[in-house]
């Protein structure tokens, strides 16, 4: 029985290949917290790697904290490049399959159409740079590997937007939301089926890959479609990035095209909202 290693067990996409690993029996799943897998500590991850001799990764954990990545680069390169170096050249030795998960961070936000696999990288911020670094050191030591870009995520479990927005919208009488920065949102279900339909799929094509739910819109857009969906009185305002500035630039738009992941492993993506729903069941 193949065993499947998941780092980040305990974040959003970790936690949704949980749920679906029970219907994938043929599978001894691992899921790895930061203690059983550590990606901050290169040594032990070494050991550890060897010590569970997994057949397939899935990479989801990551330095995900955007704007301390600003004042603890040395961290997040750790994490997000040199871990994902040491697991692909583990994967590319031992013949191990690996998908790694990555961002649309990794672009700086100056287009204005979808962006496709092969656009122009160009992070702005310590975070993105950090996932680019690690998508090309994982390429390099592993060129068998597949490498899934994808954007604002959220799921039932734990900390983001749509949470946040359902618990603010509860509390407050109006909130305001940035109304300038453009993508679409990915429900970490859905990514997570996406991934064992690749593992599982007749052929592995190696690569960058972009995923994320259908449509374009912006937070403040998308916190409109909360509100709607969770039937809040709490009213919503749009305002631009500039009112509200963090330590960390974000891309203004940073919209993904998904048309290789549809063709290649005939993928069907949801419509945003009609995941978004599945929050409020």
């Amino acid at each position: 029985m193949e065993k499947i290693l998941v780092t980040g067990a305990n974040g959003q996409l970790g936690s949704e290949l949980a749920l679906l690993a029970v219907n994938y029996p043929q599978y001894e799943w691992i899921f790895a917290d930061r203690i059983m897998v550590s990606l901050h500590n290169l040594d032990l991850l070494k050991i550890q790697l060897n010590d569970i001799k997994p057949a397939i990764i899935f990479n989801c954990g990551a330095y995900t904290a955007v704007d301390k990545a600003e004042t603890e680069k040395e961290l997040a390169f750790t994490v997000n490049h040199l871990a994902v170096e040491l697991i692909a050249k583990y994967s590319f030795e031992n013949k191990a399959k690996l998908i790694h998960i990555s961002t649309d961070y990794v672009f700086d936000g100056s287009s204005s159409r979808a962006l496709n696999e092969e656009a122009e990288t160009n992070p702005i911020n310590i975070y993105g740079e950090s996932k680019r670094a690690g998508e090309i050191a994982c390429l390099k030591e592993n060129p068998d590997s597949i490498i899934i870009r994808t954007s604002w995520v959220y799921s039932k479990f734990g900390n983001n937007f749509v949470k946040t927005m359902q618990r603010l919208m509860q509390e407050k009488e109006s909130i305001n939301v940035v109304n300038d920065q453009v993508g679409s949102p990915t429900y970490a279900a859905d990514l997570a089926k996406a991934m064992i339909e690749i593992l599982n799929s007749p052929e592995w094509i190696p690569g960058i890959y972009n995923y994320s739910n259908e449509g374009e819109i912006s937070w403040y857009e998308f916190a409109l479609a909360i509100k709607e969906l969770g039937r809040y009185s709490c009213e919503v305002g749009g305002i631009p990035s500039a009112s509200y500035p963090t330590p960390a630039k974000r891309p203004e738009f940073s919209l993904l095209n998904k048309e290789k992941i549809k063709m290649i492993y005939n993928l069907d993506i949801p419509y945003y909202k009609e995941s978004l729903e599945k929050m409020f069941i």
